[in-house]
């Protein structure tokens, strides 16, 4: 019997392991969040609540069926809280960890599930590179928690309530969670513009990819002046790609609200509104105005750069900037006739630009088949559905106020794409790939026509 299961158990790739590792956790906090001690004595709460959070909160998506203000109190933020970090940081980086903290060495088995978990390439260098991730992702978290919990006594009556405010405001912008606990969002600070800078920064950390902080910290603590350092093209791409964005997507809610929402505005609010929520839609979900009070073009708008989502390795979900920029890359570069695309000086290996074009075409057909069936089973617009659903897919949590509202139906297809936009499309593809090895033989090649 023993033999059987280890046998099963070495059938299982590191891909199925992984999303396995993921079900449990959501299972394991949707159970601690039922605790009857984290939570109001006289909040509704339903087991559909309980899987919903926990799958929201693993994936660090942020949408929810309740208020989280009203319907936990301090015990239950906490655990909230721990279970953001462990959906951010990532499952493996967190059981590494503690593993490492019980003196154990990580096997071969463990890395791959860590190479899996954090989509890297190489085993080596993985553990290192978790422990590196874990301190910077802390110390950004307690520094932003020690500004915000200081700013906020502005605001609380009391510091315990200020610091209980920064600290979850921080977390949850760090790991672009996009939950909140003051029950309106960021709106109560629509026209603070400090907060609204530190929480856009706490932001970009998060989503801007763990490798790339790394890279940033090597640069800064290189001394060797003959070694020029040269950053990798992973790292040049998704940093462009992910500003890029952010400032086209500024400008193009400022140019679509300017006679609509802004219209009343000056140039500086609407410049800060436009500003907040070009960051804030690619992954965090925290908002400082009502997403139904903005236009149809607008909204369309914030749907597709929730669908992109942030960078690969970080907090947040969607095709990621990568694949985004490779997709473009290869359409432009197919258009004047090259066979491979070359950028900063390098040349993209085909099996990526493969992989690009996969994950944005099943982005896609999983995204429609989602809206159609969401259109057939809810009581909602067109428009809010297509929002909600790029808003699960890209992790973001932006709502148009249509979750609490959903059918069974609807939320449980939710938490899937929740539950697929954060671990990837590619591995979640891949598990249904086994280990057996491919038959080594190919068929005569054949032209057919195409478009």
């Amino acid at each position: 019997m023993r033999r059987l299961q280890r046998y099963k158990l070495t059938k299982l790739t590191p891909f199925r392991i992984l999303v396995s590792y993921y079900f449990f956790t959501v299972a394991l906090s949707a159970g601690l969040l039922s605790l009857p001690f984290a939570r109001k004595v006289d909040a509704d709460w339903s087991f559909m609540d309980a899987i919903f959070t926990a799958a929201s909160a693993v994936s660090v998506t942020g949408l929810s069926t309740i208020s989280i203000a009203d319907t936990f109190n301090v015990y239950g933020i906490f655990l909230l809280m721990l279970v953001l970090q462990i959906g951010g940081i990532g499952i493996m980086t967190i059981s590494t960890f503690f593993w490492l903290f019980l003196g154990k060495k990580i096997g071969l088995k463990h890395r791959q599930l860590i190479r899996t978990d954090q989509n890297q390439i190489n085993l080596a260098g993985l553990v290192g590179l978790l422990k590196q991730i874990v301190f910077l992702i802390l110390l950004i978290e307690a520094i932003g928690a020690l500004v915000l919990g200081m700013y906020y006594l502005n605001y609380f009556h009391t510091w315990q309530e200020a610091f209980l405010q920064g600290l979850f405001a921080s977390v949850s912008a760090t790991t672009n969670a996009g939950f909140d606990i003051t029950g309106e969002s960021l709106i109560p600070f629509a026209k603070d513009y400090f907060v609204q800078f530190v929480t856009m920064l706490l932001i970009i950390l998060g989503a801007i990819g763990f490798p790339v902080w790394i890279e940033v910290k090597r640069f800064l603590l290189h001394k060797d002046e003959k070694v020029r350092f040269r950053f990798s093209l992973f790292t040049k791409i998704t940093t462009a790609t992910y500003f890029l964005l952010l400032v086209v997507g500024t400008l193009i809610i400022f140019i679509f609200e300017y006679n609509g929402y802004f219209a009343d505005k000056s140039w500086h609010q609407s410049f800060f509104y436009a500003l907040f929520q070009s960051t804030t839609m690619r992954s965090a979900g925290l908002l400082t105005l009502d997403i139904n009070q903005l236009s149809i073009s607008t909204i369309l708008f914030m749907s597709t750069l929730m669908f992109i989502g942030a960078s690969p390795s970080s907090v947040g979900g969607g095709i990621r900037t990568t694949t985004f920029a490779l997709n473009i890359l290869f359409l432009f570069h197919f258009a004047r006739g090259n066979t491979t695309i070359k950028i900063f000086k390098r040349e993209i290996h085909q099996e990526d630009v493969i992989k690009a074009l996969v994950v944005l075409m099943l982005a896609v057909i999983l995204s429609g088949t989602s809206i159609l069936l969401l259109s057939i089973t809810e009581d909602a617009s067109l428009i809010a559905i297509i929002f909600e659903v790029a808003s699960a897919f890209g992790t973001c949590g932006a709502s148009m106020g249509i979750t609490p509202y959903l059918t069974d139906f609807g939320k449980s297809l939710l938490i899937l794409l929740m539950f697929i936009g954060r671990i990837g499309i590619l591995s979640f593809l891949f598990t249904m790939a086994s280990n057996e090895k491919a038959p080594d033989y190919h068929y005569p090649k054949e032209r057919v026509i195409i478009g």
